[in-house]
């Protein structure tokens, strides 16, 4: 017989956690920590599958991919699921359902916003923060209450990937976001909120080669005063209550088996007290690709053991497996009943018990234009205009543009990875052996596939769920245009078609170059995604041999480069009139593209990474350390740090111009502050131009500490100010000395007495105004919750 004190809602989350957890069996809790899919449960239609009722037996605790078209369909689904699991299993425990969410929910019918990297080039953390309170209000809508996002790594090699579903290479602008992000998801009261998973945890950003799931050679000091920022600062200010394990290697050992990551630096050092999801496969990981196991049931006892709460996407060294590891006496089923609490307090938490049921009725129609305002104002901000030597804005209605390249009539390409669409077009491939083989795929996915996404390609789907449009084909509408490919992403067309591209650029008052990658998972020609790195990050060779080609008409070439991230670029490139940089921006990246080449509206972002000269500089981030990198002093009678080229990149880290000119005067600075201050640095910033715009000022320091080696400059603030012309505003940065923490020489984490000097500027490289203050007192060291993330500025 069952007791029903778990189900008392006056009871704190984890003391019914407990009352529950004591009525389980071995097999439940096991299977508690582990995720299905949906068709292990449900058919695409509602009815029951094959070998249902054993699976209820088992009372799996969360589900997986759960996708389709329609949000009413997905509702009913979930509505369907959960049914299921409260009414016939044992105990009735709610399903824990989890989704995509980086840059929108990525579920059909509903809002892309651009890429995390667009959003991080905004400078507009608080945008973000709305865009997750809609995700939000979107996941509880249909029952989904679980985010795999978001993405919280620090990317500092611009071979990788996945560079683009990260806010960037600064550690305080990640910071930023993951917590608007984290804040805006969560809620107020997670009862009404959506669990936000902080991934990858730790280090990711950085693997050897640049290549995915690589290994990473971090010391633990650089691992927790830079990669562990943007989850330390989640996890203290916004509450973070899911943190998902990194696919690497730290020091020989994966996260996902590693209690010196999961439990003494998460959990012991950063003080998380939510749950780890595992990405999916994870343990699987341990035992086929990083071999630190010989079978599933020894990849499960390290995992567990390590503090990894859960397995996704389906039981592999958990569920049956664990439970028979316990019952023989190999785990310590302490190591259960800690992940299995915290779960269930997290299900708690979040209401399910009281109602795990989705909305009983939904609009399609108007889900699909929510965010329709906002989507389109982080697209415009995302665009960040590298270089104008005065063609921009262009005059609408007076040109003849010639729109040539591989982004120059291209749709799908603004929608990748971690997008429906994209996801739709992968699974899709996979599901029906697209890899040449079952990679991917068990024995109810592809019928699953074939009842609930029904056949449509990419480009239609985005085009009438979505509304989007091609470059070529907005900017039509304010000049007279001819739209020509010249060649694809990678590969060359026919010389008919490349020809026919250089005669429109010839004809053409300026021409629009359409260059830059796209991004994909293991399907289709692509430059970056998962799974998709590059040795190589200069501009595709044809995208090269068609900008020179275009250049040598002489007329006036403006490049817009679409990019999750820093490419080099050839001479052509770099030598045209104007050079604008946009991310894979959605249903409304184009529209954002043509509304800043006409001047509709001021560009406003700015760089979240540095372009590097050649991919041979990689990294080539601002924060390198004092004596590192380009920040290294030149010996004497040496000119350049190579001996070829110089060693700063090409445009740094918060570059980005305006239609208008910015000015920054009057800097002012406490003298001195002690261990428990802060130091208040302001600055005037005028619009001195004839045109209202934005800009956003930007704040680095210089922490002189003692006996180990700082970054040359860290970021320390940001404010994107928007001004009319000929207005001026003061912005104030307030500072507080445990924001300048760091691992010590003992290796405390300590604040300690130093001189440090700050720098503010339009960019990483722009120190137009320096002064300095300096911290006196006792070294202090801190606690992570004792710690200051972020400067608190005011615009007066």
């Amino acid at each position: 017989m069952t007791s029903q004190g778990h189900l008392d809602p006056t009871l704190p989350a984890d003391v019914r956690a407990d009352l529950l957890a004591g009525q389980m069996t071995t097999l439940e809790k096991c299977y508690q920590l582990t995720a299905v899919p949906p068709w292990w449960l449900v058919t695409a239609d509602g009815s029951d599958p094959d070998g249902i009722d054993d699976m209820l037996g088992k009372a799996p605790g969360h589900i997986a991919g759960l996708m389709v078209d329609d949000p009413a369909q997905l509702a009913g689904l979930v509505g369907r699921l959960q049914h299921t699991s409260v009414t016939r299993t044992r105990l009735g425990v709610p399903l824990l359902l989890h989704g995509e969410a980086l840059n929108g929910y990525m579920s059909g019918g509903h809002m892309v916003f651009p890429t995390a990297i667009g959003l991080a080039a905004t400078w507009s953390d608080h945008l973000v923060r709305e865009m997750a309170d809609l995700i939000r209000r979107q996941m509880r809508r249909v029952g989904v209450r679980q985010a795999l996002s978001p993405n919280m790594d620090v990317a500092l090699d611009p071979r990788w990937g996945r560079v683009h579903e990260s806010y960037g290479e600064d550690p305080y602008l990640c910071a930023a976001f993951s917590v608007a992000y984290t804040r805006g998801l969560q809620g107020d009261d997670l009862a009404d909120g959506v669990i936000a998973t902080g991934k990858h945890f730790v280090g990711y950003g950085l693997p050897q080669g640049g290549i995915n799931l690589s290994g990473a050679e971090i010391g633990p000091r650089t691992l927790r005063d830079l990669f562990a920022y943007p989850f330390e600062a989640a996890i203290q200010l916004a509450g973070l209550r899911s943190v998902m394990n990194s696919y690497s290697d730290l020091d020989g050992v994966p996260p996902g088996a590693s209690p010196e990551v999961l439990m003494d630096l998460l959990r012991g050092t950063l003080g998380f007290d939510g749950f780890v999801t595992s990405d999916y496969t994870t343990i699987e990981h341990l035992v086929d690709r990083q071999r630190v196991a010989a079978d599933p049931a020894e990849a499960g006892r390290l995992a567990i053991a390590a503090g990894l709460d859960t397995e996704n996407p389906i039981p592999y060294g958990y569920g049956h497996v664990l439970a028979g590891e316990v019952e023989r006496g190999a785990v310590d089923p302490r190591h259960v009943e800690a992940a299995v609490r915290r779960v269930l307090r997290a299900k708690f938490e979040l209401g399910l018990f009281e109602n795990p049921y989705p909305a009983e009725s939904i609009d399609v129609r108007s889900v699909a234009s929510e965010g329709t305002e906002l989507s389109q104002e982080l697209a415009r901000r995302s665009v960040v205009l590298l270089k104008n030597d005065g063609i921009l804005p262009l005059a609408p209605d007076t040109l003849n543009l010639a729109v040539i390249g591989p982004h120059a009539d291209a749709v799908a390409l603004q929608f990748p990875t971690y997008t429906y669409p994209a996801w739709r077009e992968m699974t899709l491939f996979m599901s029906s052996g697209g890899l040449g083989n079952a990679v991917g795929v068990d024995a109810g996915m592809a019928g699953w596939n074939s009842a609930a996404l029904p056949p449509m390609s990419t480009e239609a789907l985005v085009r009438e769920r979505h509304g989007a449009r091609s470059l070529g084909e907005v900017l039509a509408a304010s000049a007279r245009v001819v739209v020509e490919a010249g060649s694809t992403l990678t590969r060359d067309l026919s010389e008919e078609k490349f020809e026919r591209a250089i005669a429109a650029a010839r004809d053409a008052d300026v021409a629009v170059l359409a260059l830059g990658g796209a991004s994909l998972w293991f399907n289709g020609e692509r430059t970056e995604g998962e799974a998709s790195d590059s040795a190589d990050i200069a501009l595709p060779a044809v995208q090269a041999r068609l900008a020179e080609a275009v250049a040598a008409t002489g007329t006036p070439m403006v490049v817009v480069l679409v990019q999750g991230r820093a490419y080099t670029l050839p001479e052509a490139v770099r030598n045209a009139a104007a050079i604008v940089v946009t991310s894979y921006g959605g249903p409304f990246g184009p529209q954002g593209v043509a509304d800043v080449l006409f001047g509709r509206t001021d560009p406003s972002g700015r760089l979240p990474y540095s372009i590097p000269r050649h991919g041979g500089q990689v990294p080539v981030y601002h924060h390198q350390k004092a004596g590192s990198g380009y920040r290294n002093p030149l010996p004497p009678s040496v000119d350049r740090h190579y001996l070829d080229m110089e060693a700063t990149p090409t445009y740094p880290f918060g570059h980005g111009l305006s239609y208008t000119t910015f000015k920054l005067s009057g800097l002012a600075a406490d003298e001195q502050i002690d261990m428990d201050g802060a130091a208040s640095i302001s600055a005037t910033v005028t619009n001195t131009g004839d045109r209202d715009g934005a800009t956003v000022v930007q704040l680095y320091l210089r922490v002189n500490t003692s006996g180990v080696t700082r970054p040359a400059q860290q970021l320390g603030g940001f404010a994107r100010v928007e001004l009319a012309a000929g207005q001026a505003r003061r912005v104030t940065f307030r500072v507080a000395a445990t924001q300048l923490g760091y691992t010590n020489l003992a290796r405390d984490f300590a604040v300690e007495p130093a001189r440090v000097d700050c720098f503010v500027g339009f960019a990483a490289d722009d120190r137009r105004l320096e002064g300095s203050f300096d911290v006196g007192g006792e070294a202090r060291t801190l606690k992570s919750a004792e710690r200051s993330f972020l400067s608190e500025v005011t615009l007066g």
